[in-house]
């Protein structure tokens, strides 16, 4: 879902401590929501639609709003396809490679544990063995340019993860569920690895801030102290992305929206 070159997410200065810079401030359980509109774009394959990938971390949820389409995904029991429509709710666990597949106006809602990493890297798009098999290969093909056509260079990259994800389902067949996977989660893991310090940092900040809140308002309720109650806010958020005035972003499966509160 999420772009690691334009989504805005917390982030951590190198020497400082978390900058947390996140939509929706204090959401429940330190998750994130985005609207999705997928990508209409053509595919080398006949079909139309985002980019493949996984993420390492997050669990992330899709509730349908308009259109149609279909999510493929690999996961341990191998490859899938589910048909989308309005009222479908459908979500998966990290390492689960997905797909969005659009056969028409097909938008969503985009629930995402962990805010903040997948903004932070999270996510590793499905790129030929060459490129995920070498950090700086990954690191040129992943990004988005600042003074370019971004349209274009999302596209670009779209292709070339999709290039990367038949190689990933021919390897299936031939080697087996396991052993191809296991092979792209390692490569998935060596790529993200010199991030982890400064996602247990995000994480700090967001997620653990989250549930300690929780934990500590419920000791409290066990003690009969209720003064949290008195705290009751109502948080209303606004567009961060997706008016008139701040185009929607460039992300991996489509253009993207998000609130700031």
């Amino acid at each position: 879902m999420s772009s690691p070159a334009e989504t805005p997410g917390s982030q951590v200065p190198s020497g400082a401590g978390p900058v947390v810079d996140r939509a929706l401030p204090h959401f429940p359980g330190g998750t994130s929501l985005s609207h999705l509109c997928v990508y209409d774009w053509d595919t080398p394959d006949g079909l139309h639609g985002g980019s493949p990938h996984l993420h390492t971390l997050s669990t992330e949820a899709y509730v349908i709003t308009a259109g149609r389409g279909e999510v493929h995904t690999i996961s341990a029991a191998g490859p899938a396809q589910d048909a989308l429509e309005p009222g479908s709710l459908l979500w998966f666990t990290p390492g689960t490679v997905h797909r969005l597949v659009n056969h028409g106006g097909l938008e969503m809602a985009v629930v995402m544990s962990n805010a903040g990493l997948p903004e932070a890297g999270d996510a590793v798009l499905t790129f030929p063995e060459e490129i995920v098999a070498d950090p700086e290969k990954y690191a040129a093909a992943v990004a988005l340019p600042t003074d370019a056509d971004k349209a274009e260079a999302a596209r670009t990259r779209r292709d070339l993860a999709l290039e990367g994800y038949e190689q990933l389902l021919a390897a299936i067949e031939t080697e087996g569920v396991e052993a191809a996977m296991g092979r792209f989660y390692q490569y998935a893991v060596n790529l993200v690895r010199p991030k982890t310090q400064r996602w247990q940092q995000i994480f700090e900040a967001n997620v653990a801030a989250e549930t300690q809140r929780t934990a500590e308002q419920l000791a409290a309720l066990a003690a009969g102290d209720g003064s949290h109650l008195g705290q009751a806010t109502v948080l209303r958020g606004t567009p961060q992305a997706g008016s008139d005035s701040s185009p929607r972003l460039y992300g991996m499966c489509g253009r993207l929206a998000t609130w700031r509160a």
